[in-house]
């Protein structure tokens, strides 16, 4: 099981504090940093100092680690024009070294679009589509070659699909709870699928429609790697975990409900439950960044006993 940190820096984290979380999930021996796209606090936080962009800070944080997994869970496609994007992460890719994943959605968070004049169509999973469309599209054209697309919502002609990623092919992760839909755009574009928040039961269930929705497109429904966004939070005794708990405002028993949370075995078995549902990788939200003994204690206590 392989355990990545998972950070949601609008709630409120500067470049510093996040930089701060990415060395300490390298140092640690985590096998991925990722962090959230939005640009709005949500809930009763005051998001102090402010928002910071995923692939500006990604980038810095490329030239700042050496081994770590970098990317997005998950990065809105309305956001950002499919043709920026794709350039934006290929130069991410290729200032890691090779380390990128891009996860990409179809955005739902309305009151950060009128926040910041960010335009929030009424048909957005069709945007989403013409964007894995043409991301994915641009990447694979060979050197030399160009590409042109035309879509509904996105048209490009002749474009010389440059730069490439520095990988021969730069995971694309997708996610999400429906049933239809998310598992047939997963089918065709993913290399991960995630299921974000969600019982070991549920996971297990939309897992299997992911793996029918790849089979029926001509693939192995094991060419995908199966993963799970969940919250963290550990303590050495029941007094620790309280103390995390209240620190991002939640009840112990809600977060042992829907999360990772209690003491190291106790996480270490909820952890089985969702490898027992197919889940090969595991998303910890860490929602409070200053306390960096917690990641410690996960690396030594938790992650320690998964071999």
């Amino acid at each position: 099981m392989d355990l990545r940190i998972f950070t949601e820096p609008q709630q409120g984290a500067s470049y510093d504090t996040l930089l701060a979380v990415a060395k300490a999930t390298e140092d640690l021996g985590f096998d991925a940093f990722f962090r959230s796209d939005h640009y709005l606090k949500m809930g009763d936080v005051d998001g102090l100092p402010g928002p910071t962009d995923a692939w500006i800070t990604l980038a810095g944080i490329a030239r700042e680690t050496r081994r770590i997994r970098l990317g997005t869970l998950m990065t809105a496609a309305t956001f950002r024009l499919p043709g920026v994007l794709a350039i934006q992460v290929a130069q991410v890719d290729q200032m890691s070294g090779g380390r990128v994943e891009l996860g990409l959605g179809a955005g739902w968070y309305e009151e950060e679009h009128r926040a910041y004049g960010i335009p929030f169509p009424a048909e957005k999973f069709a945007r989403l589509e013409e964007q894995l469309a043409i991301v994915t599209g641009l990447w694979r054209t060979p050197v030399g070659e160009t590409f042109g697309y035309e879509g509904t919502h996105y048209q490009l002609t002749d474009s010389p699909a440059l730069p490439k990623p520095a990988q021969g092919r730069l995971p694309v992760l997708i996610g999400g709870h429906g049933k239809t839909r998310t598992p047939r755009l997963a089918a065709q574009y993913a290399d991960e699928f995630n299921m974000p928040f969600a019982s070991a039961e549920d996971s297990e269930r939309q897992f299997e429609r992911v793996r029918a929705a790849a089979e029926a497109a001509g693939r192995k429904g094991d060419d995908l790697v199966y993963s799970n966004a969940l919250v963290v939070c550990v303590g050495k005794d029941d007094a620790e975990v309280a103390r995390r708990a209240d620190t991002i405002g939640r009840k112990v028993d809600e977060l042992k409900e829907n999360g990772m949370a209690g003491s190291p075995a106790e996480v270490v078995d909820k952890i089985g439950q969702y490898a027992q549902a197919g889940s090969s990788r595991i998303y910890l939200q860490i929602l409070d960044l200053d306390d960096l003994d917690h990641l410690e204690l996960i690396s030594s206590q938790v992650q320690a006993q998964l071999g």
